[in-house]
């Protein structure tokens, strides 16, 4: 078996060969070099983003949005296409790895969300977005991941404590998929640039009971597929931010690495820490966008923020109890088959005469 991966992560090596090759060819036309090196500390702020893409249900976009658009004082917009544009390699890189360590995949869900993503994002991209102030686009970024991680800080370990390899045929996991990968597409990749991983990752861990082992690539692996779909849609359409050129040719490179060493790391350190670093971080931003548009939230937009974030906590924990009456039934079932004399494979849902 590691002869068989040996073997195809040479594919991975070809990837970044091919990269890094229509990488020196475009810093080595005009000015782009120097261009580069202008936006060297999104490259640094980019190296721990592509990490915890790699390691968590988080895109690179996830550290990119709020650097260009809290640090740097960037329009929404263009933190948005930054993260399409700087995951396109580097949450690529990481599914090429993966999928060339032959890492187990939750493909039932993974296959509805890449079909229902597919046209949703492109439309959410073209007809949606383009309708959303940029204030919006910053405060949902915001209150998305925020709720995100305040949930993770008080529910981490029962989500690490999941070990469910999931049902490669479930049907009620590809439906689930095709409909997340399809509002996910239209109004949160869209508007954002992230968060389909996210909602994935959720259904994955919440409401099947998936284990981080499985569910967390598989976000990987979506946010690729629909960053690189943004990628295509922003260019036929040539609706590029100004500024974010300059940024992936610095970010870029750090990415293309960053995200597999990712995959790479957390499978011998553990996700555990990584996620309890990550939530806080997700935690921290959503404060500081608070306090950045504290003019813009006076009157009715505080207590709509609060509203928005308590809406999103209370829809996690609403797949959380779907989640565990499921995998209570999940276990009254096999607990059957066993007293009737069949084996279950574990962790697959297969049942086998004794």
């Amino acid at each position: 078996m590691k002869n068989v991966v040996r073997l195809s992560l040479r594919y991975w090596f070809a990837w970044l060969a091919l990269f890094y090759a229509v990488w020196l060819f475009l810093i080595s036309q005009g000015d782009n070099l120097a261009l580069a090196l202008e936006h060297g500390s999104m490259a640094l702020a980019m190296a721990l983003g592509s990490y915890a893409a790699g390691s968590t249900p988080m895109g690179g976009g996830t550290v990119g949005f709020p650097v260009l658009v809290l640090l740097f004082d960037m329009p929404a917009s263009l933190g948005r296409d930054f993260s399409f544009a700087v995951q396109s390699i580097g949450m690529v890189s990481a599914s090429l790895f993966i999928l060339c360590r032959r890492q187990q995949l939750a493909w039932s869900m993974l296959r509805g969300a890449l079909l229902g993503s597919l046209l949703a994002t492109p439309a959410g991209i073209l007809l949606f977005a383009p309708l959303i102030p940029e204030l919006w686009v910053k405060l949902s970024f915001a209150v998305l991941w925020g709720s995100f991680g305040i949930f993770h800080l008080y529910r981490l370990s029962e989500i690490t404590d999941c070990e469910h390899g999931g049902d490669p045929q479930c049907p009620t996991d590809f439906r689930v998929g095709l409909l997340l990968g399809a509002f996910a597409g239209f109004c949160v990749v869209a508007v954002t640039g992230v968060g389909v991983d996210m909602m994935v990752y959720a259904a994955l861990v919440l409401l099947s009971r998936v284990d981080l082992k499985v569910a967390i690539p598989t976000s990987v692996v979506i946010m690729a597929f629909c960053s690189v779909l943004g990628v295509l849609v922003k260019s036929l359409a040539g609706d590029w931010q100004p500024g974010v050129f300059g940024n992936w040719l610095a970010a870029a490179p750090v990415v293309a690495l960053g995200a597999p060493l990712g995959v790479f790391a957390v499978s011998l350190l553990g996700r555990k820490p990584t996620l309890l670093i990550v939530a806080f971080l997700c935690v921290v931003q959503l404060l500081w966008t608070c306090v950045s548009e504290r003019e813009a939230l006076r009157g009715y937009g505080g207590p709509l923020v609060l509203l928005a974030l308590l809406l999103c906590l209370a829809g996690f924990e609403w797949l959380r109890a779907l989640g565990l009456r499921r995998e209570r039934g999940r276990s009254l079932a096999t607990s059957d088959l066993k007293a009737d004399g069949v084996e279950v494979v574990a962790n697959s849902g297969v049942a086998l005469p004794k």
